[in-house]
């Protein structure tokens, strides 16, 4: 780990994420993570390495193959007073356990007319960039967007995977901690000590006047670059991360498409019915009169994710893309 002056230390995604764990677990000890090969091996992403050897079996469980059986138990454990963490390997998978997440733990609290509280955390990772093919390298993080009961955090660097993982471990309500498997070995800079970060707050990464674009997770960093290179021709964007999808902080969101009239939304989801789509839907509805130009959106194809790196770099959006697009905007 590699340290930096001014209070603030270098380290990677993967690493802000195992100190968020391990704070949270040392700071109240209801704090408990259950899965698949999340113990002595450290997890499929080396997430939670050296958590078993410091809190035990109990507190760091190898769970059965079975994505129900995580989540079922995680949600029994939310119900009895705990704060389970649970982890699901791939997103793809949690389609074996849709039930248990959106019939059961995002309705109780609403079925139970507010009586308990879900302290329930459920980790997992998506997208797609390493040639894992169409079963596991999915975005899914629209399905749970339009699930009520759920909120949806999606941290774009080690600063936001931290201070973020570590509100949603302290909330009573039931959360998806969507990460990204190619963010894990990336880079950043975290303060010293304790922090958090508010769910349901956007943040500007980067100011701008002539288009505004809105991206989540691994996309940031892509806009981000966009930025770069475009500021050098004389186009000026404005970067804003999301970090949250459910609360969808459009205050943000409105304030900065008024500034430059022009709106382009970034997902590696897909196009139709996405994150994006309801973006544009909400800015058409409050700020219409503010556009100078129709929004557009940027997403993968509507294809199941190819093997062939070739073909799959074919499907997701990448700088080009994002280039090509904000000058059809300007």
């Amino acid at each position: 780990m590699e340290k930096e002056t001014k209070g603030m230390r270098t380290i990677t995604y993967r690493e802000a994420i195992n100190e968020a764990l391990e704070e949270e677990m040392e700071r109240d000890d209801r704090v408990f993570l259950l899965g698949e090969d999340i113990g002595a091996f450290g997890g499929a992403m080396a997430v939670t390495k050296g958590l078993y050897e410091k809190f035990g079996p109990k507190r760091v469980m190898d769970m059965p193959i079975s994505e129900s059986a995580i989540i079922g138990s995680a949600l029994g454990c939310a119900l009895t007073g705990l704060r389970p963490i649970g982890e699901i390997m791939f997103i793809d998978f949690a389609c074996v356990c849709m039930d248990q997440i959106v019939n059961q733990i995002a309705k109780i609290r609403y079925m139970l007319g507010g009586q308990v509280k879900i302290p329930l955390v459920i980790r997992t990772q998506g997208g797609a960039g390493k040639s894992y093919a169409a079963q596991h390298s999915q975005s899914l993080e629209s399905w749970f967007v339009h699930t009520p009961g759920l909120k949806v955090v999606m941290p774009s660097t080690p600063y936001e995977a931290k201070g973020l993982l570590k509100s949603s471990i302290r909330e009573d309500n039931s959360i998806m901690f969507i990460e990204h498997k190619l963010l894990y070995n990336t880079k950043g800079e975290i303060p010293e000590g304790d922090y958090t970060i508010p769910i349901g707050k956007a943040e500007v990464k980067r100011k701008g006047n002539d288009v505004t674009i809105a991206t989540y997770s691994r996309m940031v960093l892509f806009a981000l670059e966009v930025a770069d290179i475009l500021e050098k021709k004389g186009i000026s964007l404005e970067v804003i991360d999301l970090r949250t999808l459910s609360p969808l902080d459009m205050g943000t969101l409105l304030d900065s498409v008024k500034k430059t009239g022009r709106l382009l939304t970034v997902e590696e989801g897909n196009k139709s019915v996405g994150v994006g789509a309801e973006i544009v839907s909400r800015v058409v509805e409050e700020a219409f009169d503010y556009l100078d130009a129709p929004p557009r959106r940027l997403a993968s194809r509507d294809v199941p994710i190819p093997f062939s790196r070739n073909l799959e770099k074919a499907v997701l959006p990448d700088t080009k893309k994002i280039i090509s697009e904000v000058k059809k905007l300007i």
